[in-house]
């Protein structure tokens, strides 16, 4: 079973930056391509940024393009993205996401989540 521990999340000030990480287990990490997902109070998921399974490729959502970086370490099964610039409306708990096959099945598997609050 695909196992997602995301960390790294906090409290930040505007323009600051956090690091966060998500380790992945039960699954071959450097088979797939990793996601990082966001939700804010009140609102939807929404999809924040994908890297490929060998980390050649990276997309990014609008809103946080030129900011974020979403990079991996397969040696480490360990995906991260780097946030600068954070804006108070970058405040969500933060989510990291795969889908993989296993059995004959593809499977999806979501972390537990980061908080992370950007206030003054």
């Amino acid at each position: 079973q695909g196992q997602l521990v995301e960390s790294g999340g906090g409290l930040v000030q505007p323009g600051g930056s956090l690091r966060l990480s998500c380790a992945a287990s039960g699954f071959t990490f450097n088979n797939y391509p990793m996601s990082w997902y966001r939700q804010a109070p009140g609102k939807e998921r929404e999809l924040v940024a994908t890297i490929t399974s060998d980390g050649g490729n990276t997309n990014y959502a609008d809103f946080v393009k030129g900011r974020f970086t979403i990079s991996r370490d397969n040696a480490k099964n360990t995906v991260y993205r780097q946030m600068n610039s954070l804006k108070p409306e970058d405040t969500a708990v933060y989510y990291c996401n795969t889908y993989y096959r296993s059995g004959g099945r593809w499977l999806t598997s979501w972390g537990q989540g980061t908080q992370v609050t950007v206030s003054s």
